[in-house]
């Protein structure tokens, strides 16, 4: 049996900063790049390697749960499916992904509010 690894302390580390660039986001777009760009640092945190600087296999779906997919051209890398398997990564960027796209569905029902926020 794998050993079960936690990731919560990174994900403490990034959530203020997270949740403050969330509530700030003026556009559906913004959101989606904010939570790609908190993922990104959360990989950087916990692989602590900057070769996750770049990391960008992961977008926001407005579609159904999860509201995350990876992109298809991902190369499974075996350290982070090791993690991704044996740790509370995927609930991470779940809670992460739900944060995201409940401000993606207000920012899209009220489109008036951008356009003025942008306008000003």
């Amino acid at each position: 049996m794998a050993k079960q690894i936690s990731v919560v302390k990174y994900e403490n580390s990034i959530l203020p900063g997270f949740r403050n660039k969330i509530s700030r986001a003026e556009s559906t777009e913004d959101v989606k790049k904010f939570f790609v760009y908190s993922v990104r640092e959360l990989m950087v945190n916990i692989f602590q390697d900057n070769e996750y600087q770049g990391f960008d296999a992961i977008r926001l779906s407005s579609g159904g749960a999860p509201h995350y997919e990876f992109n298809k051209s991902m190369r499974p890398a075996d350290e982070f499916f090791a993690v991704w398997k044996n740790s509370d990564l995927p609930h991470v960027i779940r809670r992460m992904a739900e944060t995201a796209i409940h401000r993606h569905w207000h920012l899209e029902k009220k489109p008036e509010k951008t356009t003025t926020k942008i306008r000003n």
